[in-house]
């Protein structure tokens, strides 16, 4: 059986991450993209990575570019514009697929595990997946879902 803990990617850098070293924390996966309405997002985001990151949450970014070409830029572009605009010190992967045929392994699975109201897709940037400390899906939200209403969850999951 698959489970989180089976995948890696890299991240903006090049660097490979292996998810078998989150164990024992809780995840909060997200598929971003910095030209979209939701982009101030990582604002958000990134309080609740300086809030908690010390409590076992490790939030990561996944820029994707497959909704209305909101993330059209080259590893430079889209990490100057989270640290210039957000101050972003949270993880950002390289840019990946979340839907269709080419997308990373792990989305194809979290979209397996976790279908969203519309099915096995990624309706939109800032989706975001939460995954407990012993890598079991645990949530979906939706894009419009703020981070900030995210908090009740982390602080019971950070509990459990």
């Amino acid at each position: 059986m698959t489970s989180i803990y089976d995948f890696s990617i890299n991240s903006l850098q090049g660097e490979t991450i292996d998810f078998s070293s989150y164990k024992g924390k809780i995840l909060l996966l997200v598929n971003t993209a910095s030209k979209c309405g939701l982009t101030p997002q990582y604002e958000g985001l990134q309080a609740l990575h300086k809030k908690y990151s010390d409590q076992g949450l490790v939030i990561m970014g996944f820029p994707c570019n497959q909704f209305g070409n909101q993330e059209p830029g080259d590893e430079k572009s889209i990490s100057e514009g989270c640290l210039i605009n957000y101050g972003v010190d949270f993880t950002i992967t390289e840019k990946v697929n979340v839907n269709g045929e080419n997308s990373h392994p792990l989305f194809r699975y979290l979209r397996e595990s976790m279908p969203g109201i519309f099915g096995n897709k990624i309706k939109w940037n800032f989706t975001k997946f939460m995954i407990d400390q012993n890598g079991n899906p645990l949530r979906r939200f939706a894009p419009i879902t703020k981070p900030q209403k995210l908090e009740r969850y982390i602080k019971r999951s950070l509990k459990g």
